[in-house]
């Protein structure tokens, strides 16, 4: 099972990336860089892309959906505690309490002219709280190769 570094180079060994780097979402600290940065301070893109990464994690917007019907069968008002058809009283999907500190998004693309920015959240047996991070160019980079091999990178990636 890969660590950090390698996981790293092997991000790096996608066509078009220019620099890749694994973050602690919580904390917006770079656990580990490599190639280049896009502003160049691998602790400023850090931080930056650990405010997308919380603002992607923590809103109910961004979370899974779950079927809800747009208009509620004759004779299905509400439940009994209160609850909707669409999940908790709050209103958004019900919780199974197994997944409750997973990240509600797997990755999170920002496309530029000149780039795009990749951000694939890492399930850990912890808390979840680290991300992958790659700059590719546009030009050069394949967005649907790099999703595909960031996911897979992140599923074998050890902290």
């Amino acid at each position: 099972m890969p660590g950090i570094d390698e996981c790293l180079l092997d991000a790096m060994r996608l066509p078009g990336a220019r620099g890749a780097s694994v973050v602690d979402w919580i904390s917006g600290l770079a656990l580990g860089t490599i190639g280049d940065s896009p502003n160049g301070d691998h602790e400023a893109t850090a931080a930056e892309s650990a405010e997308l990464a919380r603002m992607a994690a923590e809103h109910r917007a961004f979370a899974a959906s779950t079927e809800v019907p747009t208009s509620p069968a004759p004779g299905s008002g509400p439940r009994p505690g209160g609850t909707s058809l669409g999940g908790p009283a709050a209103g958004g999907p019900a919780s199974d309490g197994a997944t409750d500190s997973l990240p509600p998004v797997e990755d999170v693309i920002v496309t530029n002219r000149d780039s795009y920015h990749v951000v694939r959240f890492v399930r850990t047996t912890f808390d979840s709280s680290v991300f992958l991070h790659l700059w590719l160019d546009r030009a050069e980079g394949n967005l649907a190769l790099a999703r595909i091999r960031l996911g897979e990178i992140a599923e074998r990636l050890v902290l």
